[in-house]
């Protein structure tokens, strides 16, 4: 049988444990065929970030239009833009990404900035599914997000201004928070205990982006991705890859 076709269009973890290389992995261990875009070339390992090389937007438009012009793509997740004109790009091909996951690329699962929010406002408006952790939530809506509550008032301003539906996540709490269809659901998992949840976030998008293709509705995709990351988290925390958070084992299960 001829498998889904994913596309990710995100920046590359020279350390494999996020962006593309996340990506694919997922993409790969919940038997899809993953396509992707390159917006930036980082260096970074487990302990962090030292440099980063965004790709021209030309290069990114060329990659995009290839990718497009032959792959039957079913689902698109979009994770580290960097410049607002990739969003821009993205903006006007929407048409052309079905079911777009959106995960905000703007404060890491460490605290640690990424990218402003400029990057991403084009693409906030679109019906997509918006992925943000809580950081990036509170960045999104200009206010600190911590508590359930507060991410379940952040998931519904987000979908206000368009978003198809917003999962804000809630990271070492395993409480996530879905806005779809005018519900809001608390997500409540099992907590995995481990220092290597490097990637966990784009895991997580690249999972709903997975499930959709296949036809899952929104809130089973969420909730099937959900399980797929606890697993992979759970997985990996054995692992001894590096001096920092170490990946997750995206073959887990």
């Amino acid at each position: 049988m001829t498998p889904p076709v994913v596309l990710t269009i995100a920046g590359s973890d020279s350390g494999g444990g996020a962006g593309i290389q996340a990506d694919l992995k997922t993409f790969a261990a919940l038997g899809a065929y993953g396509v992707s875009v390159i917006t930036a070339v980082t260096a970074q390992n487990t302990l962090g970030v030292t440099a980063i090389h965004p790709i021209p937007i030309d290069v990114v438009a060329a990659q995009l239009d290839a990718v497009l012009d032959d792959f039957p793509v079913a689902a698109v997740k979009v994770g580290m833009i960097g410049d607002p004109a990739v969003a821009e790009l993205l903006r006007d091909r929407a048409g052309r990404l079905p079911n777009l996951v959106v995960d905000p690329v703007l404060v890491a699962t460490s605290g640690a900035r990424l990218a402003e929010t400029a990057s991403v406002a084009p693409l906030v408006a679109y019906p997509c599914v918006l992925t943000p952790n809580r950081a990036e939530a509170g960045a999104l809506v200009g206010r600190p997000v911590e508590t359930a509550e507060e991410m379940a008032v952040a998931a519904e301003h987000l979908t206000g201004q368009g978003a198809r539906a917003v999962v804000v996540t809630g990271s070492e709490l395993a409480i996530d928070v879905l806005r779809h269809d005018g519900v809001t659901e608390t997500l409540r998992g099992e907590p995995v205990a481990t220092a290597n949840n490097h990637g966990s976030g784009c895991t997580f998008s690249s999972a709903i982006a997975v499930r959709l293709a296949a036809g899952d509705p929104v809130p089973l995709a969420v909730r099937n991705a959900k399980r797929y990351v606890t697993a992979a988290l759970a997985g990996g925390r054995g692992w001894r890859l590096g001096a920092g958070p170490g990946p997750l084992n995206h073959f887990a299960s």
